[in-house]
């Protein structure tokens, strides 16, 4: 019997819950680390953190061995409208076939927010967001490989993605791995990073 991604995701906040009450050790925490930083940080803390780590690699390890899929569905309500696509779990990873996956839902993420952004302004996030034209982010859908959704009461966010779906949102993985950030919003967006 394989495990479930649901299963995994259990196994994992177990192991998290135990690991912060104390009851797991990584006796070879310190020699992780700079001796400096160890003795700053502090074994224990050190210990807890690398046993929920050693712990999330080896599902991550179980993942590939047995292809578990590091998918979890998330629904997006905006405007009296939802719509329900995948996303990448963040403790865990994609699998050959969810990034399938991730791309066979870009079409219907890309529905809903076009049907959603009626009266809205559409904004670039970033410190200041920039204003954004239709047309620029057409040309970032027919590029991008996945998207996906979010909302406030008052905005919606859409993400295009490309690449590694575990590293796409971080900056640092550009230009191999990435994301286009869009905000939809009646005024100037919130402060809110997405």
């Amino acid at each position: 019997m394989v495990y479930t991604t649901a299963e995994l995701l259990d196994f994992l906040d177990q192991e998290l819950r135990a690991a912060w009450r104390g009851e797991r050790m990584v006796l070879s925490s310190e020699e992780r680390l700079n001796p400096v930083v160890a003795k700053a940080i502090g074994t224990e803390k050190l210990s807890k953190v690398f046993a929920v780590q050693d712990f999330r690699d080896q599902i991550h390890h179980y993942q590939r061995e047995h292809n578990v899929s590091g998918l979890v569905w998330h629904t997006c309500r905006f405007q009296g409208r939802s719509h329900q696509f995948p996303e990448l779990h963040p403790q865990l990873i994609a699998t050959a076939a969810d990034k399938q996956t991730l791309q066979s839902a870009k079409t219907g993420v890309i529905e809903f927010w076009r049907n959603s952004i009626a009266n809205l302004r559409l904004w670039r996030s970033g410190t200041p967001p920039l204003p954004l034209e239709l047309n620029t982010i057409e040309r970032w859908i027919a590029e991008a490989e996945w998207a996906e959704i979010d909302a406030t009461r008052a905005e919606l966010y859409l993400r295009l993605c490309w690449g590694d779906p575990k590293v796409c949102h971080y900056d640092w993985a550009r230009p191999d791995s990435g994301c286009e950030r869009i905000i939809a919003a009646i005024a100037e967006p919130s402060s809110i990073k997405v």
